[in-house]
C-alpha cells in the first residue's frame, strides 16, 4: 500500500552529469536513474548555501520564511513550528530515516537533525566524518596537509574509509532490514561529496587527464558585475594548498593550472559520488524493492567552478544555484519490470562508454521548495496546503507547487488553463519562475561576503529566473526585523539567457530594456 520513497541529497553539485549534457563527465549510474525518470533541467535551489538551502527545501518554505540565511538558528524557535518533509510522511505511516547529511547538522537542525520529529529514529552520521577538514592529504613533500584538491589513498586514511563509503553501507543495512520489516519507509540518504575538501579515492584521477580539462569559459571577473554580488570564495582560501598561492582578495585570480586541477578534482569527486549512487541503487534492486520506490536525486545548490572568477557557491548564478533534480517513480516515469529483473545494474564509470538520454526531460524552470509537495502528491498523500501570505503561525503549508503535472505534459503543448490553481492571484498566469536570493554584509567584497551571520546582514540580493532572463535586486535589508525595503536598491543585473547563457553582461543599467524591468 504506497510507495516507498528514497530521496538522495548530494552537497554541492551542480549539473555537470552526462544526462545533463556534460560530455567530460563519467556518471554512467546517475546518468542510468535518469533514464527512467523525469529530469529536470531547470531547478533552482532559494539560497546558494547548505543549511538555508536544505531547510527550505525540506520544509516547503523559503528562506525569508524560516529566517535562517546563516547557520545559527533553528527554525522551530525562531521562525514557526514548520512540519517537515520527513515529518509529514512520518505522520502518514512511514517509517522515516536518515543517512548522512540530510539537514545541515548543527544549530539549524537542533543538534539532533531534527530528531525526534522528523526521523523514527536517530540518523546516522559517519564516523569517518570527523576527519573531512583534518590533515590526511599527502603533498608533494610527503607530509600531510588540509588541502582543497585532496585525492587520497582510502587504505591510510583514519579507519581506512571515508565518510560517503560508511553512508552507502548504513543505507544498504537499513534496505534489508526494511525489506524484511515490510513496512512503508522514507530513506533519505546525504552524501558530502563534491563538497570541499576535494576528498575522494585517488584512483578517480584517471578518468581525467589533466590536458582534458578546460578553464571555465568565462575565467573573469565580468566588467559590470555589481561589486555586492561577488562571492570572493574565503573558504577555499584557507585551504593550505590555496594559501600557498597567495592570492591577493578579493578579485585575484588563481593560477590556470591549479585551476584546472580544482576542475579534474570535482569531476573525480563525482564520479566518486556516481560509484556511492550506484551502489546503492544496486541494493534496491537487490532486495526487490526499485518496482515500488520512487527515487528522488537532487543537490541543495551548485558549485562555481572559476566562472566569473568565482569559486564555491554564495552566490545568485545558475552555476550556484542550479542542481539536478529527478524522480523515478515505478509505472509512472518508466513501465514496471519483471519481478526479479533488474532495473539499476550497478556500472562501473571505468569501463563504460557513452551515457543514456533520460527517460522525460522537462525545460520548465522549478525550484527545489516544490518538492515536498510534488513528491507528497506522487506518494499519493494529501498534497499540504499552499501557505497564506504570511504562515508563521501555520504548521502545515508550502510555498512550492506540486510539480506532477508537467510529468507527462508535451513540451509543445502549451497548458491549458491554469493547472489545478483556484486562487487567481497566486497562479502563475504567464511563466513559471525561480527564486533565490543571497545576503551579504557590504556593497563591496567583504572576509564575510560568503556567509555573513544574521546580525550582520545588511543587503538581501533577490534573484528571479525565468526561461529568459535571470534579474537580480540587491537591495537594503534589516535583519533585526527581517525586512527588505525594495525602494532602496544597492544595484542590479540582468542577463538575457539567449544571447548570454554564461551571465557575463549584466544589461542592468542598459535604458533600452527599461520595459522589462
Amino acid at each position: 500500500d504506497g510507495m516507498n520513497v528514497l530521496f538522495i541529497v548530494v552537497d554541492d553539485l551542480r549539473p555537470i552529469l552526462g544526462c545533463y549534457g556534460d560530455k567530460l563527465v563519467k556518471s554512467p549510474n546517475i546518468d542510468q536513474l535518469a533514464a527512467q525518470s523525469m529530469v529536470f533541467s531547470n531547478a533552482y535551489a532559494q539560497q546558494a548555501v547548505c543549511a538555508p538551502s536544505r531547510v527550505s527545501f525540506l520544509t516547503g518554505r523559503r528562506p525569508d520564511t524560516t529566517r535562517l540565511y546563516d547557520f545559527y538558528s533553528y527554525w522551530r524557535v525562531h521562525a514557526g513550528n514548520y512540519s517537515t518533509m520527513p515529518q509529514y510522511f512520518k505522520e502518514n505511516g512511514y517509517v522515516t530515516l536518515s543517512v548522512g547529511k540530510v539537514f545541515h547538522p548543527g544549530v539549524s537542525s537542533n543538534y539532533s537533525d531534527d530528531y525526534p520529529y522528523s526521523w523514527s529514529i536517530p540518523p546516522f552520521h559517519p564516523s569517518a566524518e570527523k576527519y573531512e577538514n583534518d590533515k590526511t592529504c599527502r603533498g608533494k613533500d610527503g607530509k600531510l596537509y588540509a588541502n582543497l584538491v585532496c585525492p587520497v589513498n582510502v587504505t591510510e586514511m583514519p579507519g581506512g574509509t571515508l565518510p560517503d563509503i560508511q553512508s552507502t553501507e548504513e543505507a544498504i543495512r537499513l534496505l534489508n532490514i526494511m525489506k524484511t520489516n515490510r513496512q512503508k519507509f522514507f530513506l533519505a540518504v546525504g552524501y558530502h561529496k563534491p563538497h570541499i575538501p576535494l576528498r575522494y579515492p585517488q584512483e578517480f584521477l584517471k578518468l581525467y587527464p589533466l590536458e582534458n580539462i578546460t578553464l571555465a569559459p568565462d575565467p573573469w571577473v565580468p566588467k559590470k558585475l555589481p561589486s555586492v554580488a561577488y562571492n570572493p570564495w574565503t573558504d577555499i582560501r584557507e585551504r593550505d594548498d590555496v594559501k600557498a598561492l597567495n592570492v591577493s582578495f578579493p578579485y585575484g585570480s588563481l593560477p590556470d593550472d591549479f585551476q584546472r586541477q580544482i576542475r579534474q578534482s570535482y569531476y573525480a569527486a563525482v564520479s566518486y559520488l556516481d560509484v556511492q549512487v550506484g551502489l546503492l541503487l544496486s541494493a534496491l534492486d537487490n532486495v526487490g524493492l526499485s518496482n515500488n520506490t520512487i527515487v528522488v536525486f537532487t543537490a541543495d545548490h551548485g558549485w562555481s567552478l572559476g566562472e566569473h572568477g568565482e569559486w564555491a557557491k554564495y552566490s545568485n548564478f545558475d552555476v550556484a544555484t542550479r542542481v539536478p533534480l529527478m524522480f523515478y517513480v515505478p509505472g509512472m516515469t518508466t513501465f514496471p519490470v519483471s519481478q526479479g529483473a533488474r532495473v539499476f545494474p550497478y556500472l562501473n564509470p571505468f569501463s563504460q562508454i557513452g551515457g543514456s538520454a533520460p527517460q522525460g526531460q522537462s525545460k520548465k524552470v522549478v525550484e527545489l521548495v516544490s518538492v515536498f509537495p510534488t513528491l507528497a502528491e506522487l506518494a499519493g498523500l494529501q498534497v499540504p496546503p499552499a501557505c497564506p501570505e504570511t504562515s508563521f503561525g501555520v504548521v502545515l503549508c508550502t510555498e512550492g507547487t506540486s510539480i506532477v503535472h508537467y510529468f507527462n505534459v508535451s513540451e509543445e503543448k502549451v497548458e491549458e488553463g491554469k493547472e489545478g490553481c483556484d486562487d487567481t492571484d497566486r497562479c502563475f498566469i504567464e511563466e513559471p519562475v525561480a527564486f533565490s536570493q543571497y545576503p551579504r554584509p557590504a556593497d563591496t567584497p567583504q572576509w564575510n561576503s560568503d556567509k555573513p551571520k544574521l546580525k550582520d546582514i545588511r543587503i538581501m540580493g533577490y534573484s528571479m529566473r525565468t526561461t529568459d532572463y535571470r534579474y537580480t535586486v540587491w537591495v537594503q535589508f534589516d535583519p533585526s526585523n527581517f525586512s527588505a525595503d525594495f525602494e532602496d536598491v544597492h544595484a542590479g543585473e540582468l542577463y538575457m539567457m539567449e544571447t548570454d547563457p554564461n551571465q557575463d553582461y549584466n544589461i542592468y543599467n542598459n535604458t533600452s530594456h527599461g520595459w522589462l524591468l
